[in-house]
């Protein structure tokens, strides 16, 4: 099925190879493929090409901590959480500054 929806994706990319969702959708796909190569590949262009689109920096900053680069992945939480404050999206920047403070060791449980 993810093979099918994949390719669903790719045909997509090609008649819009500039959209930010279709460029997310990818890297959400080939990450949960584990195909981290790819993954990086398709959140980086987002990164580079579409640095508002706030939903990138969550997901890749979990892919840079599954992928022990703890430090990378706290610049890019602390990227996103500018940007999610620059858009006004405090949802997404409450997400983006609980994975913060647990990559870096900011989480306080109660005792």
């Amino acid at each position: 099925m993810s093979s099918t929806r994949l390719s669903k994706l790719l045909e997509f990319l090609e008649s819009d190879p500039n959209d930010p969702f279709i460029l997310y959708a990818l890297a959400t796909e080939y990450n949960a493929q584990n195909d981290k190569e790819k993954a990086y590949s398709f959140y980086l262009q987002l990164t580079d090409k579409h640095p508002d689109y706030v939903g990138t920096y969550y997901h890749l900053g979990k892919l840079l901590e599954k992928d022990d680069q703890k430090e990378k992945a706290i610049e890019i939480y602390q990227k996103g959480m500018q940007v999610a404050r620059n858009k006004r999206d405090m949802h997404a920047f409450s997400e983006l500054q609980g994975a913060y403070n647990t990559a870096a060791g900011l989480d306080y449980e109660d005792d």
